[in-house]
């Protein structure tokens, strides 16, 4: 078994939280795939977007998930990573994924406490909860479809980093 992990995921599903904590206690390098697309454009998400258009992000974001994939790496997702077939067939292949599976109304009010506009642009330009709904009908099949093992991210991070602890350390182990 690979000892890459990926973190698949919509936006506030807590991915960059929940991969820095198993990264720590793996003692494994953790990578969030927005942060490093941002250090390397030297433009936040919200400004790639503006001058290349989401196609131009997708772009950059597929080149930046080939670049940070390394062993004992967690690498926390962009929510739209799976949107691009060949994104989800390259984080099966490389490694343990995990979809952080959250109810619509939690990550809501994650949202609404941290917007960080900078790094979530609006993709449909609708409330928060509705923009939400709207976009997970779309992905949640994709993230599933990603996935090994779909985690319950809406537990308190120490529950989520036991989850996927549990199972990283069952696939180690070939069980």
């Amino acid at each position: 078994m690979s000892n890459i992990i990926y973190l698949v995921g919509a936006r506030a599903s807590g991915k960059t939280t929940i991969g820095r904590a198993l990264a720590n206690t793996l003692n494994y390098g953790f990578v969030d795939t927005d942060a490093y697309l941002s250090e390397t454009s030297g433009m936040t998400v919200a400004e790639v977007v503006d001058k290349e258009g989401w196609e131009g992000f997708r772009r950059r974001e597929s080149e930046a998930l080939h670049a940070v994939t390394a062993p004992e790496t967690v690498v926390a997702t962009g929510g739209g990573m799976v949107l691009a077939a060949s994104n989800r067939a390259y984080m099966r292949a490389h490694g343990l994924v995990f979809y952080l599976h959250v109810p619509v109304e939690v990550m809501a009010e994650r949202l609404r406490a941290d917007p960080n506009a900078a790094q979530r642009p609006t993709l449909t330009g609708r409330s928060i909860v509705e923009e939400i709904t709207e976009v997970l009908a779309e992905r949640e099949p994709l993230y599933r479809e990603t996935a090994h093992h779909v985690l319950d991210g809406s537990v308190p991070v120490e529950g989520v980093v036991k989850q996927a602890l549990d199972i990283f350390r069952h696939a180690s182990r070939g069980e």
